[in-house]
């Protein structure tokens, strides 16, 4: 058996989450078909970060076993050809056994596009959040300074989140506007069930006004989900890095999208 690391990206607003369900409708069904039909055998992937349903990639990582013996770029433009047009494969790798993109990773990293603007966007509907009332981006920033360091973010993880614990080393956040755009980055070694959104949503309470930059530090400290705000759609967040140790010789892309620039006459 070989095994084979693909970078891939895909618009998650035309599939129902990463991971395989019986209807089929989802980023892993689609890539391991065209994995197979390739490689002319059943091919099982594994990725580094299970992205929800709506959730974006641009550089998500995967890696497969298989006995079939193909170059490395029919992993790329063979499979391509038998993809969506939302999914594609950016590169193919090959790695030792012992790699797993799930558990090999050090880091992830997420990027949340904000439409601030009175009215919602049509052109890019699925692919950027929206809000229609003027956020204060200095108060955000500030608000966000706490978020940074290994701590507990209980206030901020899904109900039914299975991490075993709430422990993460939230490396950096940054807060930026440009234009009409709000971009949210986050870099660190892990993420909880919906934790990025729920921390999108608290600093749209603070941008907004309801809440002083304060807050947000307390409503960490008080672990508790139900004093945190709303949990923010997902239309606009994207894997946008995976990183690993350099002895595994990965591409380490990168891929941040940029606040979209639109057509304009």
């Amino acid at each position: 058996m070989v095994r084979i690391a693909l970078g891939v990206e895909y618009a998650g607003d035309r599939f129902e989450g990463w991971q395989s369900q019986r209807h089929g409708r989802t980023v892993q069904d689609v890539l391991e078909a065209a994995l197979g039909g390739v490689a002319g055998e059943p091919v099982r992937t594994h990725c580094a970060g299970r992205t929800d349903t709506g959730v974006h990639a641009t550089a998500q990582v995967v890696h497969f076993d298989v006995a079939a013996r193909r170059p490395l770029s029919a992993w790329v433009r063979g499979v391509n050809g038998a993809l969506p047009a939302a999914v594609a494969v950016r590169w193919a790798v090959a790695v030792p056994e012992q790699f797993h993109a799930r558990f090999c990773a050090v880091e992830r990293r997420y990027r949340y596009v904000l439409f601030n603007s009175p009215t919602r966007p049509a052109l890019l509907a699925g692919r950027v959040g929206w809000f229609h009332l003027p956020l204060d981006e200095a108060k955000m920033v500030e608000a966000a300074a706490c978020l940074v360091g290994r701590q507990d973010f209980s206030s901020f993880r899904a109900a039914g989140c299975q991490a075993k614990s709430p422990i993460r080393d939230l490396r950096e956040v940054v807060v930026q506007r440009q234009g009409d755009y709000l971009l949210f980055d986050f870099r660190a070694d892990g993420f909880l069930h919906h934790m990025i959104r729920n921390l999108v949503g608290a600093l749209v309470y603070v941008g907004k006004g309801r809440y002083p930059p304060s807050w947000l530090q307390e409503a960490l400290a008080l672990r508790d989900r139900s004093q945190a705000a709303p949990t923010f759609v997902p239309d606009g967040l994207y894997l946008c890095g995976v990183g690993y140790e350099p002895h595994w010789s990965l591409p380490d892309e990168g891929r941040i999208i940029a606040a979209p620039q639109l057509p304009l006459t």
